[in-house]
């Protein structure tokens, strides 16, 4: 069996990234190819924590003309909505998953305590974080750093639509510059739109590194879990 090069994880997925190509929503051929993706690391014996976004049903700032406050607490429903999804999509491949959040809802989830989510994780069950901090006026991201400073994780991986970081927008610009490898000071001095800045700064007072690559192919998730060189490096000089 193939030895992963990381024990317990904080995979990042972006809300636009569970609706596919179709840009909004959930896509099930996506959300089902994601899943098969991380049963395959989990089988490896990883501990897998999964943090969602939740803009591919709303973002905070959409809510133009309205209270950034109400608009973020849209925005973190959105997040369990999409954390609910996933949920059901990793259980059809028989994974024992616990969505917690940040925002008590005790009907449909657990509220987020750490012992038990670190709990859950030694047991074999995957734990899908939502609602973000539960506070307004923080990304996902920094939920992202957060949670994985709290439960010790190793590395944040960050699944995106491109497959790493360039030095401009590589859509628009065919000559741009991919990144393999970047410090955290470099992210914040290049302002290179890795994670929020709140977010890279927790991850580097805390030396969690980040690998950010592209999920167009979900076995990307994998690969980089066995240490595979894809994508761009994150980490202290």
């Amino acid at each position: 069996m193939q030895r992963p090069k990381y024990k317990r994880i904080i995979l990042k997925l972006s809300g636009e990234a569970l609706a596919g190509d179709k840009g909004f929503g959930i896509d099930t051929n996506t959300i089902a190819s994601i899943s098969q993706s991380i049963k395959e690391i989990q089988n490896l014996g990883v501990e897998v924590a999964i943090v969602v976004g939740g803009g591919n049903i709303w973002r905070g700032r959409s809510g133009k003309g309205m209270d950034r406050t109400t608009a973020d607490h849209m925005g973190m429903l959105a997040t369990v909505i999409n954390a609910l999804a996933l949920q059901d999509a990793l259980e059809y491949y028989d994974i024992q998953v616990r969505v917690q959040t940040a925002i008590e809802m005790r009907q449909i989830a657990e509220p987020y305590i750490r012992r038990k989510a670190i709990r859950h994780l030694e047991k074999g069950r995957i734990v899908i974080f939502a609602a973000g901090t539960g506070n307004p006026f923080f990304s996902t991201d920094t939920t992202a750093a957060l949670r994985a400073a709290e439960i010790e994780a190793e590395v944040i991986l960050l699944a995106k639509k491109v497959d790493g970081v360039y030095d401009s927008d590589p859509v628009i610009n065919p000559n741009a510059k991919k990144f393999e490898f970047l410090s955290y000071i470099d992210v914040l001095n290049k302002g290179l739109k890795v994670m929020d800045s709140t977010a890279t700064s927790l991850c580097m007072d805390n030396e969690i590194p980040i690998i950010i690559f592209g999920l167009s192919d979900p076995n990307n998730i994998k690969r980089v879990v066995l240490g595979e060189n894809i994508g761009t490096y994150v980490k202290e000089d």
